[in-house]
């Protein structure tokens, strides 16, 4: 029986889970979900949607297999899970958070193995004494094809679900391949991150199933909907407002005085309107409003320029959403579907 529904599988727990809560929240998406014992739950502002919760895993393989639409999930396991068949499209490959690295761990006390080359002659050393190296981790095709490009072995790879950083301790397996993030979690286990041995970067990331969102009309809406908040929300994360009022006998003057400086563009331009004074008589005012967005990392250089200029009682505020004309993504993605 065909479903009606669009669905979004999100992480069902853990520090994944509530981080796209918080995110999807930011995004004026929050999700509504009355018991937290439920699998199911909605997000008002996208009412066609019904909100599935998962293991982040899974996610992957629902998106691929078409029973769900859309998922978000880390970097690390849809590179591990997909099977490249071409079934899964990624929407937004850099949602902003959960950061980690699938990273090679080794025993503290193998101080002569600090790099690839000193693993690659451990792996050759343990070999003339009869046995491979073995490495514990959940992602068994990510780690060997790391390996394997590097030339490193012979090794044997242990798939295992539990916790990996006790491994080497307990003898099954000599280091590790895993998330890290902090690398505390190492620390307290005596292990350290391989220096060059990052196998890959992760953040979350926002999948859909190819199939289901060019052939249905309602699906490809709600991608285009939730790529249209989540844009807005990013783009406006590294961004402020400021506005300032600036002396000028009209606003082709105070722009002109903008343009010769290089923080205060904008976006598309500098917004610029005559200040009337208290008493109401516009005619013969000096001042002129301005507001512009500016980049977080390029606020301090505005504020120099702007008072280089004559600029006054300068006003910053955070920007929650900016919505573009159309936004990059969403283009993306209609550009990609009708390629086929």
């Amino acid at each position: 029986m065909e479903r009606k529904d669009v669905r979004l599988s999100l992480p069902s727990k853990g520090r994944l889970g509530q981080e796209t809560l918080d995110f999807l929240d930011a995004c004026a998406l929050k999700v509504y979900r009355p018991n937290p014992r439920q699998y199911a739950a909605e997000i008002p502002a996208l009412p066609a949607v019904t909100v599935m919760f998962q293991r982040p895993g899974d996610i992957v393989a629902s998106v691929r297999q078409g029973s769900v639409d859309f998922g978000i999930t880390g970097a690390d396991l849809l590179a591990e899970k997909n099977t490249g068949d071409g079934s899964i499209l990624t929407l937004h490959d850099a949602l902003g958070y959960a950061h980690c690295s699938l990273s090679l761990a080794v025993p503290e006390a193998w101080s002569h193995v600090t790099t690839l080359a000193g693993l690659a002659d451990q792996a050759k050393s343990m070999a003339a004494s009869g046995r491979p190296l073995r490495i514990a981790t959940k992602y068994p095709r990510q780690t060997g094809r790391f390996l394997d490009d590097r030339h490193i072995g012979p090794y044997t790879l242990i798939d295992t679900e539990g916790t990996l950083e006790i491994a080497p301790a307990i003898g099954y397996a000599d280091l590790i391949a895993d998330l890290v993030s902090s690398g505390t979690t190492l620390r307290d286990n005596h292990l350290r991150p391989l220096e060059e041995g990052t196998i890959l970067d992760s953040q979350a990331c926002l999948i859909a199933n190819r199939n289901n969102i060019k052939s249905q009309a309602q699906v490809l809406a709600a991608g285009l909907q939730l790529l249209e908040y989540i844009e807005a929300h990013l783009r406006a994360q590294n961004c402020y407002l400021v506005l300032a009022n600036i002396r000028g006998d009209s606003p082709e003057e105070v722009a002109k005085k903008m343009a010769g400086q290089t923080h205060l563009a904008g976006l598309q331009g500098p917004t610029i309107s005559p200040v009337v004074p208290s008493n109401g008589a516009l005619r013969g005012s000096r001042w002129h409003a301005v507001n512009i967005v500016v980049r977080k990392d390029r606020l301090t250089q505005a504020i120099a320029e702007l008072r280089a200029i004559g600029g006054s009682g300068v006003v910053v505020s955070p920007v929650t959403y900016i919505f573009e004309e159309e936004p990059e993504r969403s283009k993306a993605l209609l550009a990609t579907l009708e390629q086929g």
